[in-house]
């Protein structure tokens, strides 16, 4: 759909988070979707934030499933989102110690969270903070939360407030956030504390988890899966196209670093 992505597996992007932690490193590594293809042609934050990230995951199924028919190297071990990589993640910060900020979910959400967590995972230093507060350029609220967020040096910093708030909050402070690895992980810690329902796994695998996700929240997410997916078609033809009569590829701005088994 003309925008780059990874071809990583859960347990690489893992590594990737552990390397990056290792070296003292700031990355960001963001996914891409449906939602995020129809946002970044129209909000030049979020293609700010996009050409800015290091590394970007592949969340959709039915994605994967066009890259295949696109001819693309391409399979379900690539669909990575923090659902496909949880149980890996939590068991590397148990033995390593992470110390792991969630920024997201309403007052109290995270904090439920952050305690079931710390019994899967005792080894791990977990904070949190709500996500509603004031994020403008330059408001006091925000400046307080970047700041407790470097006080708490983290080694990863999750961001759980929807998509695009999360990714263009992350655009906007990215400078003036520690060296530690940030991932927008959307509704996370609403699962984990039990107030949203995960789709099962196997939603995932058949490519139809969308269709539990509207079935429990069909007026929030009717334009997103039934009137924002008509604005790829043209992105789609193009794609075509260059299957095709293929022609170079569009270059990112983004620079990834590469590691062992990583494939651009």
């Amino acid at each position: 759909m003309g925008e780059p992505v990874d071809l990583v597996t859960c347990e690489e992007v893992i590594l990737y988070v552990s390397r990056k932690i290792e070296a003292g490193q700031k990355a960001a590594i963001a996914n891409h979707n449906s939602h995020s293809l129809y946002l970044i042609h129209k909000d030049p934050e979020m293609r700010s934030f996009y050409d800015k990230v290091d590394l970007i995951e592949v969340d959709s199924m039915p994605l994967i499933l066009w890259g295949k028919l696109m001819g693309e190297k391409i399979s379900r071990g690539h669909r990575c989102t923090y659902l496909c990589w949880r149980d890996l993640f939590w068991e590397l910060a148990n033995r390593r110690k992470w110390r792991v900020f969630y920024l997201g979910a309403e007052p109290g959400v995270a904090e439920t969270a952050a305690e079931r967590l710390s019994k899967l995972a005792p080894g791990s230093v977990i904070e949190t903070r709500d996500g509603y507060f004031d994020m403008s350029p330059g408001s006091a609220e925000n400046a307080e939360i970047v700041a407790r967020i470097n006080a708490f040096r983290p080694d990863v910093l999750f961001i759980g407030m929807g998509m695009p708030r999360q990714e263009i909050w992350v655009d906007r402070n990215y400078a003036a956030l520690p060296d530690c690895v940030m991932l927008p992980v959307g509704a996370a810690f609403d699962y984990e504390a039990g107030v949203q329902r995960a789709a099962p796994r196997w939603t995932g695998r058949l490519g139809i988890e969308w269709m539990f996700r509207f079935a429990s929240d069909p007026t929030r997410l009717f334009e997103r899966y039934f009137v924002e997916p008509w604005s790829l078609i043209p992105l789609g033809i193009a794609d075509i196209a260059h299957r095709i009569a293929p022609r170079p590829k569009r270059r990112s701005n983004r620079t990834t670093t590469a590691f062992p088994g990583h494939t651009p």
